[in-house]
């Protein structure tokens, strides 16, 4: 009897929270690393494939160097001022972090607000819509005039950029809970708290992962922006400077360090993801949207 219960039935999946068996058989060291691995091999050669389409370009000459630096040249630049890049790398992260982790409390606390309150959601939700749709470059220089020069303008258009999907994704997973789900919960007696914190949440988190997942690398969009419009510091200024000097290895580089950024807080997005929903159908070893 205990050997049958070991075998996992088709069809039966493990309450949210708990791993499946057969998660809990993937979660080997050896299996892990062949899963990262397979999923990582083909990116990685894309990547590669369009490194060597780069030198090629740049080392037969069909593009300017002053237009298009080689990937050597590109490289030298970092290698050769390590602890500028360094610098201003950190600058950005600094103010991506905290404006990802300020829409983050926001943008959750005002989906909940607005589930629970159709009056507040018909009201603020056009209001919404209508605030994303506003370019933030052209906002940003309002906030230097109210907030001035330092850390708060960045800070607020990284929030800006990163708030909407936020809210728009929560908003979503917290009405996808089966209205079912609902009634059994009043009927066993359950209070509105203890549903949200047992069943709404936990079903919602799924979809306020896949909007931390956007809102990662909007939050590196929003701080470099910020920093474009009145920084002395951060990439944003290194990539401003290097623009008005043609001075393109450096801009490259820039530009290249801003896409790693945003790539790593995508990464850590996705890896509390995996820690916090090992039981969701896109942490499957076969699922096929996976990205790392």
């Amino acid at each position: 009897m205990a050997a049958q219960s070991t075998i996992e039935q088709p069809g039966r999946t493990s309450p949210p929270g708990r791993p499946t068996p057969a998660a809990r058989r993937s979660g080997r060291p050896g299996a892990a690393v062949l899963r990262f691995a397979g999923r990582t091999w083909r990116p990685a050669a894309v990547l590669a494939a369009i490194l060597v389409l780069w030198w090629v370009v740049t080392a037969a000459e069909l593009v300017k160097p002053y237009l298009v630096p080689s990937p050597s040249a590109t490289l030298d630049v970092v290698r050769a001022q390590p602890g500028y890049f360094a610098h201003h790398t950190w600058i950005t992260t600094y103010e991506t972090v905290l404006g990802f982790v300020i829409a983050i409390a926001v943008g959750v606390l005002s989906a909940v607000v607005m589930v629970y309150s159709p009056t507040v959601e018909k009201s603020l939700y056009p209001l919404l819509l209508f605030a994303q749709v506003i370019p933030k470059i052209a906002i940003a220089p309002l906030f230097v005039v109210w907030l001035g020069f330092g850390l708060s303008p960045k800070v607020v258009v990284a929030v800006l950029m990163a708030f909407f999907p936020i809210v728009i994704s929560t908003v979503t997973g917290l009405k996808s809970i089966d209205p079912e789900m609902l009634q059994l919960s009043a009927t066993m007696g359950a209070g509105p708290a203890q549903t949200f914190r047992k069943i709404r949440f936990p079903a919602a988190l799924p979809h306020l992962f896949a909007g931390l997942k956007v809102a990662a690398t909007m939050a590196v969009t929003g701080a470099v922006v910020g920093e474009f419009v009145g920084a002395n510091e951060g990439l944003g200024y290194v990539i401003l400077q290097a623009n008005g000097n043609l001075d393109t290895p450096t801009l490259f580089a820039g530009l290249v360090v801003m896409s790693l950024l945003g790539v790593v807080l995508f990464v850590v997005v996705e890896l509390l993801e995996h820690l916090l929903l090992p039981w969701h159908a896109s942490r499957r070893t076969d699922a096929t949207t996976t990205t790392m």
